[in-house]
């Protein structure tokens, strides 16, 4: 899901040369490395390509035009540091200085969308396609902010013209396979996500999103050979993984989905998900205990999660731990009232107890 690579302001050599002094030839030496740093030629880490743009901005070299390039690409280099705020300052005042610089626009529109403000970054992709309708990676990634605001058909109609633009466009067939799985439209999402995964056979994520949709499909096998697939090209890929683990889970092959729910926790320690789904591979195991352990997780890291108070109070009935698993189901329908697996189970519970 994620959007197109940010732009930066590659300016050439030549304008970094006429604002440098003839002499010495050594801080033009430092100024053409600090240069370099700015457009991230030999990929430098953010800190230093902020540096490097500092160091041109405070130079006092630049104006108009070229300062507000340089600006943008120091506005990059802090988003990618996670610094937004200062990304956004950076390119408000690119902005400023020139008006018409789609790129700014763009750029500040992903920051935007990287802090959840899908509204604001909707209007800085409107202005950035405005300045340029030709923009296949603005529409691109305005469409993933009406995916992510969930206006599925407006995304699609974004999807839809920049694929119109760039027919070898992965990632957004990726993202239009996505909206089309969450208009439950699965046929059209596999189409859209064999189409990524033709035109970038390296896209782990496509394998990743089209395995969920055949495991929607029941076609657990073919979700697996996806979800390995991904692995394979990402093997950091924590998703893919409790995907997998799922998908293992499905078929109650619990030792191969602990195996991955193991990972994907390696990778990622903070997803209640699968504390909770590895918590039910235990339970189809009737190693409650260890059950539990992952359920109490679940719960310290969301502390609304209904499900995973529902599943520790079946464990708790099975272990003969009634009063403990009543107050689960209590919890679970105190969070969502319509819960009715939960009212079932607290039925149960009470019933179990009361032949005691």
């Amino acid at each position: 899901m994620m959007p197109v690579t940010a732009r930066f302001a590659a300016s050439a050599i030549a304008l970094i040369a006429a604002a440098l002094p003839l002499s010495p030839a050594a801080r033009a030496q430092t100024l053409q490395q600090q240069f370099d740093q700015c457009i991230r030629k030999g990929n430098p880490p953010p800190d230093l390509r902020i540096a490097g743009c500092t160091a041109l901005i405070q130079s006092g070299k630049f104006t108009g035009n070229d300062l507000a390039a340089v600006l943008n690409n120091r506005g990059l280099a802090y988003n990618d540091n996670r610094q937004y705020n200062p990304a956004i300052q950076d390119y408000d005042q690119a902005i400023k200085l020139n008006p018409n610089y789609a790129d700014a626009f763009y750029n500040r529109g992903l920051t935007y969308g990287d802090i959840g403000q899908h509204d604001r970054a909707i209007q800085d992709y409107d202005q950035a396609i405005k300045l340029n309708p030709d923009d296949a990676n603005a529409l691109e990634s305005r469409g993933l902010a009406y995916y992510n605001k969930t206006q599925y058909d407006r995304a699609i109609q974004d999807f839809d013209q920049a694929i119109k633009l760039k027919p070898n466009y992965a990632i957004a067939f990726n993202n239009r396979g996505l909206a089309y799985r969450s208009k439950g439209q699965y046929d059209r999402a596999i189409q859209d996500f064999d189409q990524a995964i033709k035109f970038n056979p390296n896209y782990a994520d496509a394998f990743n999103n089209r395995g969920l949709v055949y495991g929607m499909r029941a076609k657990t096998d073919q979700a697996i050979q996806d979800f390995d697939q991904a692995i394979k090209l990402n093997p950091n890929n924590a998703n893919a993984f409790s995907n997998r683990g799922n998908a293992y889970l499905g078929k109650r092959e619990y030792d191969r989905a602990i195996q991955d729910y193991d990972q994907a926790i390696k990778l990622n320690q903070n997803d209640a998900n699968v504390f909770n789904n590895r918590g039910h591979a235990y339970l189809g195991k009737r190693e409650y205990d260890r059950a539990i352990q992952d359920y109490d997780q679940a719960i310290k890291l969301n502390p609304k999660y209904t499900f995973a108070f529902n599943n520790r109070g079946v464990v708790y009935t099975n272990k003969g731990q009634y009063d403990r698993a009543i107050q689960d189901f209590d919890q679970a329908i105190k969070l969502n009232p319509n819960y009715t697996l939960a009212i079932k189970n607290r039925a149960e519970a009470v019933a179990k107890k009361n032949k005691q």
